[in-house]
């Protein structure tokens, strides 16, 4: 017995040795075997799959995957005093590729879990940073990581107002978040990038904001 193939992993799944079996969207590409290497809250796969070259030649591949399930992202701006907000947590992953402590600082995120885009933008918003958001705008959706992760997330944008506010840390205790809410001006965070700002879905949320969004107006 395997957990996530014939036994329940951690998460209750199984079959988890099935996915990509049967896929064909794509003429080129034929998804042959699939081993499930890891299983323990995320699920890390190895597919061998024979692609077709534009030569006409087929080649036999093995690729790794991270399947960590889809997730939302939100930019919650205040348009009449130029502000965002965001969240500043510590993300051992970038602490242990060279962020100087790790203390990330980017819009609330979260995964879907069961939920639908929209309704989990809606909670992971209210546990992030204590702001029920209104009216929501879908922006795009985007792979991060294509080359080996399978996660898309969806972008939303939403208006908060000062009054919305309520405490300075946030996050689901139980699940052992200490979030720490920040306020800043949208210039300062866009002249941020690339230094007190290095997180992708954050960037790509403050450019579309200040290019075709909510600033741009």
């Amino acid at each position: 017995m395997t957990a996530g193939v014939d036994e329940p992993d951690r998460r209750g799944r199984t079959g988890l040795h099935l996915t990509g079996l049967g896929l064909d969207r794509n003429p080129d590409v034929v998804v042959k075997d699939v081993e499930l290497l890891a299983s323990d809250w995320y699920v890390v796969r190895a597919t061998t799959l024979d692609i077709r070259g534009s030569d006409g030649t087929w080649r036999t591949e093995r690729r790794e995957t991270y399947d960590r399930g889809n997730g939302a992202t939100i930019l919650l701006h205040d348009v009449e005093r130029r502000t965002v907000l965001l969240t500043r947590q510590f993300r051992y992953p970038v602490y242990v590729n060279g962020h100087p402590d790790g203390m990330l600082l980017e819009t609330p995120a979260g995964l879907l879990d069961e939920d639908d885009p929209e309704t989990a933008i809606r909670r992971e918003a209210a546990e992030e940073t204590g702001v029920r958001v209104g009216e929501v705008e879908h922006v795009f959706d985007v792979y991060m990581s294509p080359g080996s992760v399978t996660e898309k997330i969806h972008f939303y944008a939403a208006p908060y107002r000062r009054d919305d506010l309520d405490g300075t840390h946030h996050g689901v205790e139980d699940e052992g978040e200490d979030i720490e809410l920040v306020e800043i001006g949208v210039d300062e965070a866009v002249a941020g990038i690339g230094s007190a700002i290095t997180d992708a879905k954050t960037i790509m949320l403050l450019q579309w904001a200040v290019l075709d969004g909510p600033f741009s107006r």
